[in-house]
C-alpha cells in the first residue's frame, strides 16, 4: 500500500498543505522545529486515529483554530481509498471514502503504518508499559477482533478499579456481588486478549529472530517471550486461561481492595527480550539494545505483509542518525524497492546509500513543504 497524496488543514503548524508523493522513499529535510515530525504524526494519526506524541487531541489543532483535518488518497492492492480524520473540540470523526466510521475498529487497519523514531529504542530499555503498547498498536492493525477485545477489557478494568476504590475497607453484600460479576467479565475479556497476544508474539518471534541473526551475522540469537501476570501458558485453551485468571483474581482480592486497583491481567503483562539467553534490557550493550529494537521494527513490516498481503507504510522519524552505518545499511536494504517510506532528517550528507540517492526530497520550513528538484 502507499499514499498518493496527503492533505493537511490546520494540523499542528500546517495551515494548509497538499503533497503528492511517490511509492518509494520520500525524504523530508529541514531544521529542527519546522514541522517534519508533525508531518509524520499526521500519517500516524491517519492509521491509528490517535497520536503517538500526545493523548490530548486538541494539541493536534493549529493554535486558535476549531478543527484539524488529515486526508489522504491511499492505494491498496485491489482498491484506492480516501481516508479522513477530523479532530475538533466536539471529538473525532474518521471516514473511509466519505463514509463515517462509528467504531475505531472499523477505521484502524485501513492504512497500515510502522513508525521507527528515537523513542522506539525504549522498546528494549524502557518499562513494560512501552512494550505492551507496542503489542497492542501493532496487533490492533491486523486484527479488528483484537482491538474490540482489548477495548472491552479496558472498559471492564476501569469499572472494576473504580469499584475496588469504592468498597475499601469492607464491601457490603451488593458490592461483593458486583465485584464477582466484574471479576468474571474481566477474566473472560482478559483470556481473549492474552490468547491473541501469545499468537502475535509467536509470529513476531519468527521474523525478529531471523532478522536479528542477519544483522549480527549469526553471532546473536534474539528470543521473545510473552510473560502474563497470571500463571497461564500458550498451550492452554481459552476456558483454561479464563479459569486461571479467575483464580489469580481471587488470590489477590484482599490486596486489591487495600490498594484500590486490579493487580493482574493483560495491563500488567510483560514482553521479555533475550539475546543469547541473557536479558537484553539488563545485560545488553547500547548497540545490542538498538539492534533488538531495529529487529522488532523490521519484523513488524514482514508480519503485517504476511497477514494482509501488503507492505505497510514506514515512517522513519529522525532515526537514521541514531543508527551506525551497519544498521543504517541493513534497514535501507530491507525497505529498498518494496516499502513506501517517509524519512525525516536535518541532512542526508552522512548517509551513503542508493535508496536515498533515488528518493524524492521535500523541504519543510515554518509550516510549508516544497519538493526539491
Amino acid at each position: 500500500m502507499y499514499i498518493h497524496s496527503l492533505f493537511l488543514k490546520q494540523f499542528r503548524n500546517y495551515r494548509h498543505i497538499h503533497l503528492n508523493v511517490e511509492n518509494k522513499v520520500n525524504v523530508i529535510l529541514g531544521e529542527n522545529a519546522q514541522g517534519k515530525t508533525n508531518l509524520m504524526e499526521a500519517i500516524y494519526v491517519l492509521a491509528f486515529a490517535k497520536s503517538h506524541r500526545t493523548s490530548k487531541d486538541k494539541e493536534l489543532i493549529e493554535w486558535d483554530q476549531d478543527f484539524a483535518r488529515i486526508e489522504a488518497e491511499l492505494s491498496r492492492k485491489n482498491s484506492t481509498q480516501n481516508l479522513e480524520v477530523i479532530v475538533s473540540s466536539k471529538g473525532k470523526k474518521t471516514k473511509i471514502n466519505g463514509l463515517e466510521q462509528r467504531k475505531l475498529s472499523e477505521f484502524v487497519g485501513a492504512c497500515n503504518v510502522v513508525m521507527f523514531a528515537p523513542e522506539d529504542l525504549n522498546l528494549v530499555k524502557g518499562g513494560p508499559r512501552i512494550r505492551r503498547r507496542f503489542i497492542d498498536m501493532e496487533l490492533g492493525q491486523i486484527s479488528a477482533v483484537y482491538l474490540h477485545d482489548l477495548t472491552n477489557y479496558q472498559r471492564v478494568l476501569k469499572q472494576r478499579n473504580q469499584l475496588l476504590k469504592d468498597i475499601f475497607p469492607v464491601p457490603d453484600q451488593e458490592q461483593e456481588i458486583m465485584l464477582e460479576v466484574l471479576s468474571d467479565q474481566l477474566a473472560q475479556a482478559a483470556a481473549k486478549v492474552i490468547q491473541k497476544r501469545f499468537s502475535f508474539i509467536d509470529m513476531l518471534q519468527s521474523w525478529a529472530e531471523r532478522i536479528h541473526s542477519q544483522i549480527t551475522q549469526t553471532k546473536e540469537e534474539l528470543a521473545l517471550t510473552y510473560l502474563p501476570a497470571a500463571e497461564v501458558s500458550e498451550d492452554m485453551n481459552l476456558s483454561k486461561i479464563e479459569e486461571k485468571i479467575k483464580e489469580k483474581l481471587g488470590e489477590d482480592r484482599n490486596s486489591e481492595i487495600r490498594r484500590g486497583m486490579t493487580l493482574s491481567g493483560p495491563h500488567r503483562d510483560e514482553l521479555s527480550l533475550l539475546i543469547n539467553q541473557k536479558d537484553v534490557q539488563t545485560y545488553g550493550s547500547q548497540g545490542q539494545q538498538r539492534t533488538a529494537a531495529l529487529s522488532l521494527k523490521l519484523a513488524e513490516i514482514e508480519l503485517i505483509h504476511d497477514n494482509i498481503g501488503e507492505y505497510p507504510i514506514l515512517l522513519l522519524d529522525d532515526v537514521l542518525s541514531e543508527l551506525d552505518h551497519h544498521r543504517q545499511s541493513h534497514l535501507l536494504n530491507t525497505i529498498q524497492g518494496k516499502v513506501q517510506t517517509f524519512v525525516t532528517t536535518t541532512s542526508v550528507d552522512s548517509i551513503e546509500h542508493d535508496t536515498l540517492k533515488q528518493a524524492s526530497t521535500f523541504y519543510a520550513k515554518a509550516g510549508h513543504v516544497s519538493q526539491m528538484k
